[in-house]
């Protein structure tokens, strides 16, 4: 579980592949960089509960650089590398750090913030240098690869995606234990996902979001290899899983549409029969695509429900989901509570927003009114992350939308996900939005905006059969009345859709 200690017993052991390029980091290296680095954060005054920033892509250091920061009791922001200056300088001042690290393939968007993030003091740069930021290699290359006199575990505070607003920081409480002390995680991964230093994780996502940088420091403790995808491909995907002999990987649902898009000669070209965990989270799966990912991979996936705020995990394994399809899970952290309007409880089967207790608590760094927003009316101690859900007799929950999402159209509550699931699947669609727009009779209209898989297709006989195909699997009044076309949707390499980009652009000029 200490890095340390792996690197010692298994020194030349790939810690780190990238699936592009083929460089590899050895434990040792691994290690030793990440000493480096800690060290370097030390002399330049950052102690325990102080605050480093990063903004790269997914680079052959990225792990490195968070274990300097995981391995010195330090918190730890990750940034996306698709924001744009306002939103950058506004993370990176909000979580207070006190250095800020990127990379030359980054500058231009890092330099357009110096100014704006004043209590920054350490800024570096990998692979080369630009106005205000020091060479990275060159700051580290100065200190020794041996590990602070005392380590202490740090933590990621990392910013929600911004789908619905703001980026709100979540900030859990700082452990500073000992560094190798085992956290609920690597508790988790342990006993669902069984890995060891002969695994191989597959990471097909940015390494800045929650799930892909969790999972991949997590299965650094058990000492396996992690494979690292600069960028996700779905043909490069499963070459990765042939190659590499992958064991453990994990998705999300659109990743699992464009796999399956693939012409089956393709799919049929590659040997994934060492993959034993394909783990899937962060969106609602359409249980289409789930049931024709079991027949491809085999009973192999497991999926999970939480969130960045770590208030509950929800887990379906292979068996649950084919007994129950749609379902999530039921809670493995955290018990579910699923409410009205007024805050009481809805009996099973009923749907309501999803409250969960008895887990960690979290708050949203600096802005009390988002943490109060999150927490049960009631004052039962419960929180949520704002979605819509139900329960059944069982006990397995199947999320229905986020509560932001919903569309009230003529007084009735349609849920947009249903209408998305649906023409995931169609063979034109290769993305699909679907959203209120404003409606003089009704307040609000179904709407869709969809990238059709050939550009030539967009026009009204698509659309018309997109409706149809909706009306064929939903009830009339869940469908989509009108569609537009577009050639890319604001996704997130996440998976998750900016839909709120799509649907401000139509309410732009409605009346309040």
């Amino acid at each position: 579980m200490h890095l340390g200690q792996i690197a010692e017993q298994t020194p030349d052991r790939p810690a780190v592949i990238m699936a592009g390029s083929g460089r590899v980091v050895t434990f040792r290296e691994l290690n030793d960089e990440s000493n480096r680095l800690a060290r370097l954060l030390h002399a330049a005054g950052l102690r325990p509960g102080d605050h480093v920033a990063f903004l790269l892509e997914n680079h052959p250091l990225y792990l490195a650089v968070a274990w300097a920061a995981q391995r010195s009791g330090l918190y730890y922001t990750p940034v996306s590398s698709r924001l744009g200056p306002d939103e950058l300088a506004y993370i990176v001042d909000n979580c207070e750090a006190k250095a800020f690290i990127t990379s030359a393939a980054l500058a231009e968007t890092a330099t357009a913030v110096t100014d704006r993030t004043p209590g920054v003091a350490l800024r570096l740069m990998l692979d080369g240098t630009a106005p205000g930021f020091a060479s990275y290699e060159d700051a580290v290359a100065a200190h020794p690869p041996l590990p602070l006199e005392t380590e202490r575990e740090g933590m990621d505070m990392l910013y929600s995606s911004g789908t619905t607003g703001r980026p709100k920081g979540v900030k859990p409480p700082l452990p500073l234990t000992p560094m190798g002390t085992p956290g609920p995680l690597y508790q988790l991964i342990s006993f669902l996902f069984q890995p060891d230093g002969d695994s191989v994780y597959l990471s097909p996502a940015p390494l800045y979001h929650a799930a892909p940088l969790r999972y991949c420091l997590n299965l650094h403790r058990f000492g396996a290899t992690v494979v690292v995808m600069e960028r996700f491909d779905p043909e490069a995907a499963l070459a990765a899983i042939q190659r590499y002999g992958v064991t453990h990987s994990q998705w999300v649902p659109t990743m699992f549409i464009r796999m399956l898009k693939l012409p089956d000669e393709t799919r049929a070209r590659y040997d994934l029969s060492t993959l034993r965990y394909a783990i899937h989270a962060a969106a609602p799966c359409p249980v289409e695509v789930k049931q024709r990912m079991m027949e491809w991979w085999g009973p192999v996936l497991h999926e999970y429900y939480a969130g960045t705020e770590g208030n509950c995990f929800v887990y379906a394994g292979p068996e649950d989901w084919l007994a129950h399809p749609g379902t999530v899970g039921r809670p493995l952290l955290g018990e579910i509570h699923v409410c009205d309007e007024s805050g009481a409880e809805v009996p099973p089967g009923e749907q309501g927003t999803l409250y969960f207790g008895g887990g960690p608590e979290f708050e949203y760094h600096g802005d009390r009114a988002k943490t109060e927003a999150s927490r049960d009316p009631l004052g039962r101690g419960w929180s949520t992350l704002g979605d819509i859900g139900r329960v059944d007799a069982d006990g397995f929950l199947y999320l229905t939308d986020r509560r932001s999402y919903m569309i009230i159209s003529g007084g009735v509550n349609v849920y947009p996900q249903e209408a998305e699931n649906v023409l995931a699947v169609h063979p034109k669609v290769a993305d699909a939005a679907v959203f209120g727009v404003p409606d003089a009779e009704m307040g609000e209209a179904v709407h869709a905006v969809v990238q059709p898989a050939d550009p030539a297709d967009a026009g009204p006989e698509l659309a018309a059969e997109l409706i149809a195909f909706c009306r064929d699997r939903l009830a009339h009044y869940k469908c989509p009345r009108t569609v537009d076309f577009r050639a890319e949707l604001p996704r997130h390499p996440t998976g998750k859709l900016f839909k709120r980009l799509l649907r401000d652009e139509y309410w732009a000029d409605a009346p309040a």
